[in-house]
C-alpha cells in the first residue's frame, strides 16, 4: 500500500482520468484508474482502496448503481462522486445511498485534494475503531487461554493465523481443555467480529428430532407444534461464526444437510423449499476420535475432511504442568472479582505441588472450579491446602477410598437383586447436595463444580426435589 494511501479513479472521461493521476501521485498517492463502472467494480474487487473517485455520468451501469455495487462490497468504502450536472437531486441521491461527498466539475485542484485528504482520515479513523474493537473483544477471550508452555504457544500461533480465513476449524482435545474459549478467540480475532454474531450450540444437548430444527430452522407447519416459522441458528450466525461444539454426536442425516452447508453455503429450512444463501464460518470441536468414528461408520468420511481443513489440538492439563500456576494465578484473580475476595494470587511452594501432582482428569475447568471453591472457603487472604479438595491433597487417601468403593460394590448382594437406578440416584443426589453447600446454595457455581451445565443442574434439583 502507497505510504499515503490508495485511491480508485472511475470516470469515462480520458482527459479527467489523466488530471486526476497525474494530481495525486504527485502528492503520493497510488492512483488505479477505471473508465467504467463494471471496469471499477472489478478493480474494487482485487485490491483496498481508501478512497473511491467516481464519476456520476458514465455508459454502463452508471456511478449511482456502482456506488451502490461498491458499498455491497464494503460498506465502509469511502466514495467521492465527480459530476458536471452537480444538481441537488443527484447529490442528495448519492449521500442517500452512502456516498461520502460530492464535487463538481470543474474542480479546484485544492479542492480536491482536500477532500480526498478527508476521506483518507474518514477510512484510516474507521480502521482503527475496527480494530480497536475487535481487539478488545478478542484480548476478553484470549484473556481465557492462559499458559506459557510451548503447546499452549503453537496454539497462540495457530489461532493467529487461522482467525483471518474463512476454512473450517476443527478443535481436538479431552473434555474441559478450552475448545470453546479457542472458538470464540478465532472470531473475535477475525473481521467477521464486525459482521455477524458468534453463535454456539452443543449438538449433544439438542435432542436429534429437533437438531435439525434449531440450526436450519423451520417454516409454520413444517411438523407437530411448528406454530411458527423460526430462523435456524445458521441463519442467525450468517456473516459470523457457528461454533458446534460435541460435532461426534450429531445424527447421520443431520450429517449429510450440513455437508451441503459446507460445500453448497446454502441450506432449506425444514417445510421450505427454497434454498437460502448463508457465509457461515463453521468451527466444530469434539473430545472424541472422529477418525476412529468414520472406521466404525458412525461419522462421515466425507465431512470430516470438510471439517478437519485446519486442526487445532488442545493438549490436557497433565501434559503441560506448567501451565497450572499461571492458570490458577488467573483464576483467583476473576473469583476475586466475582466474590469480593483479596485473595493472594502468590501460591505458597506447598499449595503449588499439590496442583502440579494431580493429574487433573477434568483438565482447566475442573482446575477453575477446584479454585473457585477455594476462594471462596479460604479463611485468611491466602490459599492454603485446607481450601483444596481432599483427593487432591491426599490423593492415596482417594484411591484408597476409591478402592473401598469398589469393594462395597463387589460385597452388595445382588443376587437378590438391587435397584441400580436408586443407588445411582443416591450418589447423585449426594453429590449435588454436597455442591450446594460449598457454593451456599449458588446453582451457577455448583454446576461449575460438578463439571455440569445449569439447565441438567437445575432439573435434577427439581426431580430429585432437593431443597435449597
Amino acid at each position: 500500500m502507497a505510504k499515503k494511501g490508495n485511491i480508485l479513479v472511475v470516470d469515462d472521461e480520458e482527459v479527467m482520468r489523466d488530471v486526476l493521476e497525474s494530481l495525486l501521485s504527485q502528492e503520493g498517492y497510488r492512483v488505479d484508474l477505471a473508465k467504467t463502472g463494471e471496469e471499477g467494480l472489478a478493480r474494487f474487487g482485487e485490491r483496498t482502496y481508501d478512497v473511491v473517485l467516481l464519476d456520476v455520468s458514465m455508459p454502463g451501469i452508471g456511478g449511482l448503481r456502482t456506488l451502490e455495487e461498491l458499498l455491497k462490497l464494503d460498506r465502509e468504502a469511502v466514495v467521492l462522486m465527480i459530476t458536471a450536472y452537480a444538481t441537488f437531486d443527484t447529490a442528495i441521491a448519492a449521500w442517500q445511498l452512502g456516498a461520502f461527498s460530492a464535487i463538481r466539475k470543474p474542480f479546484e485542484n485544492e479542492s480536491i485534494l482536500k477532500i480526498v485528504a478527508a476521506g483518507i482520515a474518514r477510512r484510516r479513523g474507521d480502521e482503527e475503531r475496527r480494530v480497536l474493537r475487535r481487539t478488545l473483544k478478542a484480548t476478553g477471550d484470549r484473556s481465557q487461554i492462559v499458559g506459557t508452555s510451548t503447546a499452549m504457544r503453537e496454539v497462540y500461533d495457530l489461532i493467529e493465523q487461522v482467525a483471518p480465513a474463512r476454512s473450517t476449524v476443527l478443535i481436538t482435545g479431552e473434555s474441559g481443555t478450552g475448545k470453546e474459549v479457542v472458538a470464540r478467540t478465532i472470531h473475535f480475532s477475525s473481521p467477521r467480529a464486525e459482521a455477524g454474531q458468534f453463535v454456539a450450540v452443543n449438538c449433544s444437548n439438542i435432542p436429534s428430532e429437533l437438531l435439525e430444527s434449531e440450526l436450519f430452522g423451520h417454516t409454520k407447519g413444517a411438523f407437530t407444534g411448528a406454530v411458527a416459522a423460526k430462523k435456524g441458528l445458521f441463519e442467525v450466525a450468517d456473516g459470523g461464526s457457528i461454533f458446534l461444539d460435541e460435532i461426534s454426536t450429531i445424527p447421520p442425516e443431520t450429517q449429510a444437510r450440513l455437508l451441503r452447508v459446507i460445500q453448497e453455503r446454502e441450506f432449506t429450512a425444514l417445510g421450505d423449499t427454497q434454498p437460502r444463501r448463508v457465509d457461515t464460518r463453521i468451527i466444530a470441536a469434539t473430545n472424541t476420535d472422529l477418525q476412529r468414528a468414520v472406521k466404525s461408520g458412525d461419522f462421515r468420511e466425507d465431512l470430516f475432511y470438510r471439517l478437519n481443513v485446519i486442526n487445532i489440538h488442545l493438549p490436557p492439563l497433565r501434559n503441560r504442568r506448567e501451565d497450572i500456576l499461571p492458570l490458577a494465578q488467573h483464576f483467583i484473580q476473576k473469583y476475586n472479582a466475582e466474590n469480593g475476595r483479596t485473595i493472594s494470587d502468590q501460591i505458597a511452594p506447598e499449595v503449588l505441588r499439590l496442583l502440579e501432582s494431580y493429574p487433573w482428569p477434568g483438565n482447566v475447568r475442573e482446575l477453575e472450579a477446584t479454585i473457585e471453591r477455594a476462594v471462596i472457603i479460604a479463611r485468611s487472604d491466602e490459599l492454603t491446602a485446607e481450601c483444596l479438595r481432599e483427593e487432591i491433597v491426599n490423593p492415596q487417601a482417594n484411591q484408597a477410598a476409591s478402592a473401598g468403593a469398589s469393594e462395597s460394590v463387589t460385597a452388595l448382594d445382588i443376587t437378590r437383586g438391587i435397584s441400580f437406578y436408586d443407588e445411582v440416584s443416591r450418589f447423585e443426589i449426594e453429590l449435588i447436595r454436597r455442591a450446594l453447600e460449598i457454593t451456599n446454595g449458588h446453582q451457577s457455581r455448583a454446576a461449575k463444580l460438578l463439571g455440569m451445565n445449569n439447565t441438567t443442574l437445575n432439573s435434577k434439583i427439581k426431580v430429585y426435589n432437593i431443597k435449597l
